[in-house]
Parts: C-alpha cells; sequence; structure tokens
C-alpha cells in the first residue's frame, strides 16, 4: 500500500494556498492573448477553479513555483471578484521535480492542450444557435467576437442559423 501512495497522481492531493506564497516560474513560453484570457476569467467566475495550479515547492524560500496554470494564477492577482470570492487561496498541487524536468513539464502541458478544430466549433456554434441561444449570448460565453460566430455559422452551410439576422439591403439593384 505504501508503494501506490507513492505513484498516486498529483491531483489526488489539491492544496489551498496563499496566492502570496506563489511565484511564477522564469521560463514559460506561454502567452494567452486579452481575449482569451478575458474568457478564462469568466470560465473561473462562472465555474469556479476546476484544475488546479501545478506547483514546485521551494524549500528553502517557503514558496511555491508554478509549473502549469501561470495564467489561472494570472486571474486570480488581477479579478478582485475571484480573489474576494477565494479568498485568496489558489487551489495546487504539487510535483517534485528539478529544474530541468520542470522545464519539460511546462512544455508538455501547454503543448498536450491543443487546439480547436473549425468544423467542430462551427458545429458547436450550429447547436447553440439551434438550442435558442442568441449572438450575444454566444459571444459572452464561449469568447468569441460576433466576427467570429457569423463566420462560424456560415461554414456549417445551414440557412437556419441566419433566420434570425437583420440584413442590408444595399446589394439589391
Amino acid at each position: 500500500m505504501e508503494d501506490q501512495q507513492k505513484f498516486l497522481s498529483p491531483v489526488y492531493n489539491v492544496k489551498a494556498v496563499p496566492i502570496e506564497k506563489i511565484k511564477a516560474n522564469e521560463y514559460n513560453p506561454n502567452r494567452v492573448a486579452p481575449p482569451e484570457l478575458k474568457l478564462l476569467e469568466l470560465s473561473i467566475w462562472e465555474d469556479g477553479y476546476t484544475q488546479p495550479v501545478v506547483c514546485y515547492y521551494d524549500k528553502e524560500n517557503d514558496e511555491y513555483i508554478i509549473v502549469d496554470g501561470f495564467h489561472r494564477y494570472t486571474i486570480m492577482k488581477t479579478s478582485k471578484r475571484i480573489y474576494e470570492r477565494e479568498k485568496g487561496l489558489l487551489p495546487i498541487v504539487i510535483i517534485d521535480k528539478s529544474l530541468g524536468e520542470r522545464m519539460a513539464s511546462t512544455i508538455r502541458h501547454n503543448r498536450a492542450r491543443g487546439s480547436h478544430n473549425v468544423d467542430l466549433m462551427s458545429n458547436i456554434v450550429a447547436e447553440l444557435v439551434e438550442m435558442g441561444k442568441s449572438d450575444a449570448w454566444i459571444c459572452k460565453n464561449i469568447g468569441m467576437s460576433a466576427d467570429e460566430v457569423l463566420r462560424l455559422k456560415q461554414i456549417t452551410g445551414l440557412a437556419s442559423l441566419f433566420k434570425d439576422e437583420e440584413f442590408s439591403r444595399s446589394w439589391e439593384a
């Protein structure tokens, strides 16, 4: 049983740590554009923290260094409403690895997230429209501009997705 405990995934040991004891690493190449960061803030506000931040515990300085989750950490530091709701505590898990291993882990986490497939996203937009969700609702809740929603609706080729749209008559003779 002791050997089994040794190999449990870190996610089984989530800790709530004051944000002031958490520090960013100096090597993360990942950047998030402002619209996606705003969407992350909305996601955390609406759904709470659903994934812990991965950290290394630096015993010498009594602080936690981020391996993965820098943007979730940033949201708590910059969103007063989330900081207050969470009482300044960030959910973290700890991995105990050397600096090189932590760097590799950061890159693996970043690259494993993948990207959204345009066809699948257009199908999701189509389903949301068919459920009666407005373009404004879609824009707000999945972090898209009105132009992105329009383009995804066009990809599906379903005229029914445009039934409530206002169109300019400027093209008519």
